[in-house]
C-alpha cells in the first residue's frame, strides 16, 4: 500500500461551518436522513466539549502516533483531527504534548477510534476530544500512514473537508458539498420542534399531536378500562 500526505483539500466555506456549530449533533444527524453519527462508544472527554470544524483525516498504525504527528502540520485554523487506526485500538495515542501541538495550530479539536490519556491536561488546555477509550498505554512513532484520504472513523466514511460536529450526544458528518443545504435543513428542524414544544408544554398529548392512534389501532393495541388478566 502506498502512503501519502495530501497537503491541500477543499474545505467548506466558513459560513457552512459556523451554521452548523449553531446546532447540536442529534438535530443535525436527523436533519440529514439520520445518517453521518459515529458510533456511540465515541465519548467527549470532558462535558463542555463541543466542536465544528474540518475534516483533516490521518490513517494510522494501532498503537503509532506518527501520522498525527505529520498531519499538524497540513491543519489549517478551524480544523479538527480525525484518526482512525487500520486495525482496532485502546492505546493512548494522543495526550498533552500533541495537544500543545495542536493548539498552537489552531487545530479546533480531535476525533480518535482509539485511545487517549493526559485527561486532566487535555481538559486544561479545553481541548475537545472525542475517542474511544482512555488508556495511558504508551504508543511509538514508527509506521507509516496516510493523511487527508477516505477513511471510515468509528463506523463512517469521514472525506477530507467534511464537517466534523461533536458535543455531548457524540460526534457527526456532514459532507462538504451538503453543508450550507443540511444547516438549512437543521434550523428548520429546531423551528418546527419549537412548535412542538409549546404544544406539548401546554398539555398536548404525544399520541395526538404525532397522529399515533392510528398507528396503535393499526398494531391492534386496545384501550380497556379494568386489566382483566391481573
Amino acid at each position: 500500500m502506498k502512503h501519502r500526505i495530501v497537503r491541500r483539500i477543499r474545505r467548506p466555506t466558513a459560513e457552512a461551518v459556523r451554521a452548523l456549530a449553531g446546532h447540536g449533533v442529534a438535530t443535525i444527524h436527523e436533519a440529514q436522513g439520520r445518517t453521518g453519527l459515529l458510533q456511540p462508544y465515541m465519548r467527549p472527554i470532558f462535558a463542555s466539549a463541543r466542536v465544528a470544524g474540518t475534516a483533516v483525516t490521518v490513517s494510522c498504525h494501532p498503537g503509532d502516533n506518527l501520522m498525527i504527528h505529520a498531519a499538524i502540520e497540513v491543519c489549517q485554523p478551524g480544523d479538527v483531527l480525525v484518526v482512525a487506526p487500520t486495525s482496532t485500538s485502546t492505546d493512548g495515542m494522543f495526550g498533552e504534548l500533541l495537544a500543545t501541538s495542536c493548539v498552537a495550530h489552531g487545530i479546533a479539536g480531535l476525533v480518535i477510534d482509539a485511545g487517549v490519556r493526559d485527561i486532566a491536561e487535555l481538559t486544561a488546555l479545553n481541548f475537545p476530544v472525542w475517542s474511544k477509550a482512555i488508556s495511558a498505554q504508551g504508543t511509538v512513532k514508527a509506521s507509516a500512514g496516510s493523511v487527508n484520504i477516505d477513511l471510515v472513523c468509528a463506523a463512517t466514511l469521514v472525506h477530507p473537508g467534511d464537517v466534523v460536529v461533536g458535543d455531548q450526544d457524540g460526534v457527526v458528518i456532514v459532507r462538504r458539498e451538503e453543508a450550507l443545504e443540511v444547516a438549512r435543513m437543521s434550523a428548520a428542524r429546531v423551528a418546527k420542534e419549537e412548535v412542538t414544544r409549546k404544544r406539548l408544554q401546554a398539555g398536548e398529548l404525544g399520541v395526538d399531536f404525532y397522529g399515533l392512534r392510528e398507528t396503535l389501532r393499526t398494531l391492534g393495541v386496545e384501550y380497556v378500562d379494568e386489566d382483566h388478566d391481573g
